[in-house]
C-alpha cells in the first residue's frame, strides 16, 4: 500500500469525523441506556470521541434484527455469486477510504501508521476479497450410492453468529471473522474490544453502502460483561468466535454450557518460541526475522516471539546481532511514517507491560518504558521457570534461554500451556522437519517469522485456542453445518435401504 507523509496522515486525523454510535438494522443508533465511554488515543492520552456503551437491551435488538434478516433470507439464501458481489463491492470502498481507515486504526489504537497502512489494511481488504471470490468455488458433496438411493451433503450457514474482537488487530481480525461468515451466508454481530471501536463501526457503515443488507452486519461497542456476556448466554445466538485472553475465551465455553450449547470458537493467547540451533544460516537475516517477530505491533501478538532458546555456540554472536536490528525499531509519533514502535494500547496494559519489566533480572537491550512507549527489551533468563517466560507479557519484551541441543529445546518450547506458534531455525532439513513435527503448535515456521498468508489455517492447540481456524478454507467451516438430504430412488416402495 502507497504510504503518505506524515503531514498528510495529520491532515486526514484533523479532518475525520468519528462514529460513536452503534450500528443495528442497517444505522446508527445510540445505546438504549444512553450510556458512553471514552475513545483515548493512547499514543497522546487524548479523547477522540465518546462512544455509545450498549447493554443486553441492545443485543437483544441486535439479535432480533439478524435473525430475521437470517430467516427470511434477504442475504442467507441470495446465489452465492449475488454475495460475492455485494462483497467485492465491500472491498472497493475499503481500498477507496484506505487511507481513512489507517489513520482512524493508528489513532484509535496507537499501532503505528506504517504497520497501519502496509500490514493492517491490505491484508484486510485482500481477506474479504478472497473470501468472496471462494463464495461459489466451494461444492457440496454427494456420498457414495446405489441404484436406490443418493445422500446430498449439503452446508448450509449456522445462522447468526456473535464475533468478539480483539483490540491489537481491529479491522485484521474484523477481516478473518466477517469474511468466512459473511460468505457463508451468516447475519453477523460484532463486539469490538472497548479500546479499539472506531474501525469497526466504519467498516460497518461501508458495508451497508456497498449493499449488504439491513440487519446482516451490526456493531455493538461495550464492555464484556454488558456486551460480550450477553452474546455469549443469548439463547437465538448460533455461535460465537473469539479472538482475545485465554482468561476471557474461557469464559465463553461457561456461557454456551449454561445457555443454548451454542457452538464456540476460541483463538487465545500465545508463549511462542524460536529455536535457533547451531547450524542456522546467515544469523544476520535470523536476527532480522526474531526481532519482527518480537516487536511488531508492539508485541502485542498472540503470535509474536516470546522466548528465543538459542545454541549455546552461537549465542553470543546472535544476541550481538538482535540487539543491532533492535536499535532500529525506534519510538515515534504513530503518525510518522518513520516510527516503528507506536504506544501500547492502554495505560492500564502499559502499566502492566512495566510490571514484568521490574522483574526482569538481567535485561540485555532496552528496558526503558515512559508515557505508554516501552523500548524493543531483550532479557536473558536463567531457565524457562522464570515469570517472564511462563506468562503472556504482550509488549516488545523478548526473553532468552540458552540450550545445548535440538531436543532439550523442543521440550522446554513444548513445556508451556500455550500452543499457538513456533519457529525453528537450522540448516538441516531433517532436523527441521522433525523438530516442525515435534513442536506442539498449531503453526510452525522454518528459517523464518510468520503466521502463512490467507490461504493456510491459522489457530492453536492447548490453551491457545480450539473449535475451528481462522483463514484458508477452512475457515468457512465453523460458520457452517453439514445437512444430509437422503433421497430414495427405488422402484418398489416397500423396498428397504439399507
Amino acid at each position: 500500500m502507497d504510504l503518505l507523509t506524515k503531514d498528510e496522515y495529520q491532515a486526514i486525523a484533523a479532518s475525520l469525523e468519528f462514529p460513536t454510535e452503534a450500528f443495528i438494522d442497517g444505522g446508527f443508533r445510540p445505546a438504549k441506556s444512553g450510556r458512553s465511554f471514552a475513545s483515548i488515543n493512547p499514543a497522546t492520552g487524548e479523547q477522540l470521541a465518546m462512544i455509545a456503551s450498549c447493554g443486553a437491551d441492545d443485543v437483544d435488538l441486535a439479535v432480533e434484527k439478524a435473525r430475521e434478516a437470517f430467516d427470511d433470507g434477504r442475504w442467507s439464501r441470495l446465489h452465492p455469486t449475488v454475495r460475492k458481489d455485494v462483497l467485492i463491492r465491500f472491498s472497493k470502498l475499503l481500498l477507496r477510504h484506505r487511507h481513512q481507515l489507517a489513520v482512524l486504526e493508528s489513532l484509535d489504537s496507537g499501532k503505528t501508521i506504517y504497520d497501519c497502512a502496509t500490514v493492517d489494511i491490505p491484508e484486510t481488504i485482500h481477506c474479504l476479497k478472497w473470501h468472496a471470490e471462494a463464495i461459489d468455488k466451494i461444492y457440496d458433496q454427494v456420498s457414495p450410492a446405489s441404484d436406490d438411493h443418493m445422500a446430498l451433503l449439503v452446508r448450509e450457514p449456522i445462522g447468526v453468529v456473535g464475533l468478539a474482537l480483539p483490540w491489537n488487530f481491529p479491522l485484521l481480525m474484523l477481516a478473518w471473522k466477517i469474511g468466512p461468515a459473511l460468505a457463508a451466508g451468516c447475519s453477523v454481530i460484532v463486539k469490538p474490544a472497548m479500546e479499539t471501536t472506531l474501525t469497526a463501526l466504519r467498516v460497518a457503515e461501508l458495508a451497508s453502502a456497498a449493499g449488504l443488507p439491513r440487519g446482516v452486519m451490526n456493531v455493538l461497542p461495550g464492555d464484556g460483561p454488558t456486551v460480550g456476556e450477553p452474546i455469549g448466554r443469548h439463547i437465538d445466538v448460533d455461535l460465537v468466535s473469539f479472538t482475545g485472553s485465554t482468561e476471557t475465551g474461557k469464559r465463553f465455553l461457561t456461557y454456551a454450557a449454561q445457555s443454548n450449547a451454542k457452538e464456540i470458537v476460541l483463538e487465545m493467547g500465545g508463549k511462542n518460541p524460536a529455536i535457533v540451533m547451531d547450524d542456522a544460516e546467515n544469523l544476520d537475516r535470523v536476527a532480522q526475522h526474531i526481532v519482527t517477530g518480537a516487536f511488531w505491533n508492539m508485541g502485542q501478538n498472540c503470535s509474536a516471539t516470546s522466548r528465543l532458546f538459542v545454541h549455546k555456540q552461537i549465542k553470543a554472536d546472535l544476541l550481538q546481532r538482535i540487539s543491532h536490528h533492535a536499535e532500529q525499531w525506534n519510538i515515534g509519533d504513530p503518525l510518522d511514517p518513520e516510527t516503528r514502535l507506536g504506544a501500547l494500547v492502554s495505560r492500564a496494559h502499559f502499566d502492566k507491560v512495566c510490571g514484568y519489566l521490574d522483574k526482569a533480572d538481567s535485561i540485555i537491550f532496552g528496558g526503558n518504558a515512559k508515557n505508554g512507549y516501552v523500548d524493543a527489551t531483550l532479557i536473558e533468563l536463567p531457565d524457562n521457570d522464570h515469570l517472564l517466560a511462563r506468562e503472556e507479557i504482550f509488549g516488545p519484551v523478548l526473553s532468552v534461554i540458552e540450550v545445548t541441543s535440538l531436543d532439550q529445546a523442543i521440550s522446554l518450547a513444548n513445556d508451556t500451556h500455550y500452543g499457538l506458534c513456533a519457529a525453528l531455525f537450522t540448516a538441516n532439513a531433517k532436523r527441521a522437519l522433525r523438530g516442525a513435527r515435534q513442536l506442539r503448535a498449531g503453526t510452525v515456521t522454518v528459517n523464518c517469522f510468520g503466521e502463512g498468508d490467507i490461504t493456510t489455517p491459522f489457530g492453536g492447540v492447548k490453551q491457545s485456542g480450539f473449535g475451528g481456524r481462522d483463514n484458508g478454507i477452512h475457515a468457512h467451516d465453523q460458520y457452517t453445518q453439514l445437512k444430509t438430504i437422503w433421497v430414495d430412488l427405488a422402484d418398489d416402495a416397500d423396498e428397504s435401504v439399507s
